[in-house]
């Protein structure tokens, strides 16, 4: 599947894609017609449902774009859901002046924020084509109808956690509202009793398999497990034991962190790496992203985590010190870590200016993939690049040292629904029914996933310590702000403050409204929403 595309549905315009830096029009970001009229191809069709996570449009990274008013590079799924909850948090800050970027790193977003606006359209697009794909061939394969219904929800999930109430319709036809609750019982309904049951069978695969990039029961558990998890949010009532459940069937299944190392790279490093797809990394992919620097580009996806997180000054490549991200000239340098999430590997924010190979050396984790050279570790200057340590997770170099498809674009697969996630999920959600302590079993689970990045073993782990290990597995990886929000610890009156929280260098709590994002000002009156509260 890493060449996806096969049949081509009208589009939106497409912008100028971005180049060096990230860059957006003046918004007026519509989603595609639902009531598009097409001959079809199924196979065809069921390949754009998994392209629009990977490709801003049907001709790659500077073809055209699905959404109409944004550039195909900003309007990337990914890129979208990282900005809404990496940039929001403690883990990172941007240095782009493009609209809407400080609003996020500040905590000010309002109704009128363009990347809300394109992360919501990106999502209720995804849905409609998944809705076509139901409406004219259901009936082609009931697996391939199952993996359609899983992106379905995955997309419906993600515009519930995001913006609360949702616009939800299951056809072509005029969507109506729903709340959280309405959302959530239909997500429970639909994964358990419609999607997971006709998925395939649990089995990790290597891009050489048939039905690599392809979603199975494991992902099914995966997503019903972190909704489970994040039901408190949702509904105000905990289901810890049901997150514990389904998480424990992944943690039962095939599917297994990565522990083996490569080539003078880390298990862990190899999971963000040019041939993840291809090497033991790839079987603790549970939902792959494909990218492929020839057949499936994008300017959204991996070259954004990697690029947007790189300057030319920097040095990712253990074998070879002069080797910058294993792209060529693709450093875009705007996003880089908040002091906060150095913390979580140096306690004393003593950590030394030296090259991402030599600091995971210097915490005692493979994780700690920083870069400090020349750089400063505070935020003094949301502007300056060179504030903040940068962050070398994602590189298009492969383990046995053979360059990519593409001098631009990324090999590097983004792993979505990744194994670990289980794990935590499972420690967390036993130690809440345990008053808030790990159970043997989930400091068990804990310690494998810090095994496998040669950290310390431990002998018990507080709900802090493991919101602390959320940070440390996942970070840039998209999820931070949910984390944050189940913790208690993102909008209101918390204990937790980072650089720049609430828009003050000091940092300060904001509303609680905010742990929801407003209604885009231009789809308040395309569904008839009424607007989030606060907004």
């Amino acid at each position: 599947m890493k060449n996806i595309f096969k049949y081509t549905l009208p589009t939106a315009a497409l912008a100028l894609a971005l180049g060096m830096t990230s860059c957006t029009k003046d918004l007026d970001v519509t989603p595609l017609d639902p009531n598009m009229d097409t001959e079809f191809s199924a196979e065809g069709l069921f390949n754009k449902c998994y392209a629009t996570i990977a490709m801003a449009g049907n001709g790659g990274a500077n073809g055209d774009c699905d959404i109409d008013g944004i550039d195909g590079g900003t309007s990337g799924y990914i890129r979208q859901m990282w900005n809404a909850n990496e940039l929001t948090t403690d883990e990172a800050i941007c240095g782009w002046g493009d609209d809407g970027i400080e609003q996020s790193c500040f905590n000010t977003y309002d109704e009128s924020h363009p990347m809300l606006n394109g992360y919501f359209a990106r999502l209720t697009t995804s849905i409609t084509y998944c809705n076509q794909y139901l409406d004219v061939a259901s009936d082609y394969n009931a697996t391939m109808t199952a993996e359609v219904r899983f992106l379905r929800a995955l997309h419906y999930y993600l515009l519930m956690d995001a913006f609360g109430r949702v616009p939800f319709t299951e056809t072509l036809d005029n969507p109506t509202i729903l709340s959280r609750q309405e959302m959530y019982d239909w997500l429970i309904n639909e994964l358990t009793e419609n999607v997971e049951p006709n998925l395939s069978e649990a089995k990790p695969k290597k891009s050489s398999d048939a039905g690599y990039g392809r979603v199975d029961k494991a992902a099914a558990w995966l997503l019903l497990s972190r909704i489970y998890l994040n039901a408190e949010v949702y509904t105000g009532t905990a289901q810890w034991a049901k997150a514990a459940e389904y998480a424990k069937k992944v943690m039962d299944s095939p599917y297994k962190l990565n522990t083996t190392s490569v080539g003078g790279w880390s298990a862990y490093q190899m999971l963000f790496m040019g041939d993840n797809g291809e090497t033991d990394a790839a079987y603790e992919a549970i939902f792959p992203i494909l990218q492929d620097g020839l057949k499936t580009t994008s300017w959204g996806t991996s070259l954004f985590l990697s690029a947007g997180s790189f300057d030319s000054d920097m040095h990712a490549n253990p074998n070879d010190a002069e080797a910058i991200n294993g792209v060529s000239a693709q450093q875009w340098g705007g996003n880089r870590t908040r002091p906060t999430l150095i913390q979580k590997f140096f306690p004393n924010l003593d950590a030394p200016q030296v090259p991402a190979y030599n600091m995971t050396i210097a915490a005692g984790d493979d994780r700690a993939i920083f870069d400090g050279v020349g750089r400063e570790i505070n935020n003094l200057d949301r502007a300056t690049f060179k504030n903040g340590y940068a962050v070398a997770k994602f590189v298009n170099f492969k383990t046995d040292g053979s360059a990519g498809h593409d001098a631009t674009f990324m090999d590097t697969d983004f792993f979505l629904f990744r194994t670990a996630e289980a794990y935590l999920t499972y420690a967390e959600a036993t130690a809440r029914l345990n008053g808030g302590t790990a159970t043997t079993e989930g400091i068990n689970a804990i310690n494998a996933v810090r095994g496998r990045a040669n950290a310390v073993q431990r002998s018990g782990y507080s709900l802090n310590d493991i919101l602390d290990e959320w940070s440390r597995e996942f970070y840039f990886e998209g999820r931070r702000r949910v984390d944050l929000i189940r913790f208690g610890k993102f909008g209101g009156t918390t204990d937790y403050i980072w650089q720049w929280k609430g828009g003050t260098y000091q940092g300060r709590n904001f509303d609680a409204f905010r742990n929801i994002f407003a209604i885009p000002a231009s789809q308040l009156p395309a569904y008839d929403f009424v607007q989030n509260e606060g907004y």
